[in-house]
């Protein structure tokens, strides 16, 4: 039965929702904004069936988890290092990291900086850090679908705005452009509880601060070696199917699936056929379940 428990890590407790057998090997999953670990409630279960021992983390700001003060503390350096700390705290030398949105830009980043700590790498909806920067830099198109990015930089006033009417501009993130069901009004008020809590709002939208004013220097080599999995909804409104091919193809090992019919809440959208590519993907097999 899953369980939450606090874990220690990098200087801060963080909450982490804890399924499957204590022997069966690791797969951390991170989510991204504006979720948190319940995010995972339909993969969760799969994995921790399938014999993984699943860690989700409410990640660092987020409903349950130490909120630290000021933008340095969500800088990318600090968001991987939490994960590594989730591993050492597991007693596990390696994990299967799977991440979506802002959990995938930290899996990239772990799988970058640390990949004799990665056994394979699942990312979905969001491209290769190196791939992001170049895009944002170099195509109009692009900067317009980011421009939330730049609105967050302000200080106060997106927190205002996204909370007033009930979290009104933070439940339209979730279900603007997103196929009908996917979301459930429990999971809306799930949703609604976390970001009431103190300081969540502020610390969630420290990320995108972090990203702008403490970006990290990308490396040299950009390339990936650990094996590379990368689920991607086509109709994502904020971020276009071109950022997915460069990404991969800076993967030495990597695999590309478009959903053409979902959006960038496909794990949401397409559990089960989410489900049956990451469970053979982590299992290694290396040719996928039919569609």
């Amino acid at each position: 039965m899953p369980e939450q428990r606090f874990v220690e890590t990098n200087g801060v407790r963080l909450n982490v929702l804890q399924d499957g057998p204590s022997d069966g090997p690791l797969a951390i999953l991170l989510h991204g904004f504006p979720e948190y670990s319940y995010g995972w409630r339909k993969q969760a279960p799969f994995l921790a069936a399938a014999g993984f021992r699943v860690w989700a983390p409410d990640q660092r700001g987020y409903a349950l988890s130490d909120k630290p003060d000021g933008v340095a503390a969500y800088a990318l350096d600090e968001l991987a290092a939490d994960v590594i700390g989730l591993m050492d705290a597991a007693g596990s030398d390696r994990a299967f990291l799977v991440g979506h949105d802002w959990g995938a830009a930290v899996a990239w980043w772990v799988a970058q900086a640390h990949p004799e700590r990665v056994a394979r790498l699942v990312v979905i909806n969001v491209p290769h850090p190196a791939v992001m920067l170049a895009h944002v830099r170099s195509s109009l198109a692009q900067r317009l679908k980011s421009w939330y990015i730049f609105y967050f930089q302000l200080p106060r006033l997106p927190e205002w705005t996204l909370s007033r009417g009930n979290w009104r501009g933070l439940t339209r993130a979730l279900t603007i452009g997103t196929r009908p069901g996917a979301f459930t009004e429990a999971d809306l008020d799930a949703y609604r509880e976390a970001w009431s809590r103190p300081a969540a709002m502020r610390s969630m939208l420290h990320w995108y601060r972090a990203i702008v004013r403490r970006p990290p220097p990308m490396p040299a080599e950009p390339r990936i070696t650990v094996p590379t999995l990368m689920l991607w909804g086509v109709n994502d409104l904020a971020l276009t199917r071109e950022l997915a091919q460069p990404s991969i193809d800076l993967c030495a090992d990597g695999r590309l699936v478009f959903f053409e019919d979902a959006s960038h809440w496909v794990h949401h959208e397409e559990p089960d056929r989410v489900n049956a590519l990451i469970g053979a993907f982590l299992a290694g097999e290396t040719r996928a379940p039919a569609a």
